[in-house]
């Protein structure tokens, strides 16, 4: 499994983001992401988009797991908590308020299926989502998440 700290920077974590809208989350994770990555925020926002289009990454539960494939350094991310749940066309129909951004290089096709297998499984647990709600800073949020991923890996 890949390290998660290698692909998710404490800058790139924000707990209680104000979106009011899908669109407007997915557009505050593309200038978050492009600003760190030295990435197009606009290339990032349509990929993710088009890839929304394909159908919703709301997986349930108040999760998704937006991301697309882009040429870049490496793999990037982004973990976002929202202050208040926004609609997200999720499966269970229920608002999302957690969410995880990934950016893959197109030539990553394993690492982004382990990827997203783990994320599946940390978000699976109601307990880790809870304990991901409760974090109330940018770097508590990280250090949850970090730590949950590190235990679900051991």
């Amino acid at each position: 499994m890949i390290d998660i700290r290698t692909i998710l920077d404490v800058s790139c974590t924000r707990s209680g983001v104000a979106a009011n809208s899908r669109k407007r989350l997915l557009e505050y994770a593309s200038d978050l992401l492009a600003e760190h990555y030295e990435l197009s925020a606009r290339q990032l926002f349509d990929e993710l988009m088009n890839r929304e289009r394909l159908g919703s990454t709301g997986l349930g539960e108040g999760v998704a797991i937006p991301h697309c494939r882009l040429p870049c350094s490496g793999i990037h991310a982004a973990c976002l908590t929202l202050a208040t749940p926004v609609d997200y066309d999720a499966i269970d129909g229920e608002p999302v308020d957690l969410i995880f951004v990934l950016i893959v290089p197109p030539e990553e096709t394993s690492a982004h299926l382990e990827i997203l297998a783990a994320l599946a499984r940390l978000y699976g647990n109601a307990d880790n989502r809870n304990r991901l709600r409760a974090a109330t800073s940018d770097e508590q949020l990280f250090e949850v998440f970090t730590g949950l991923l590190a235990s679900q890996a051991a």
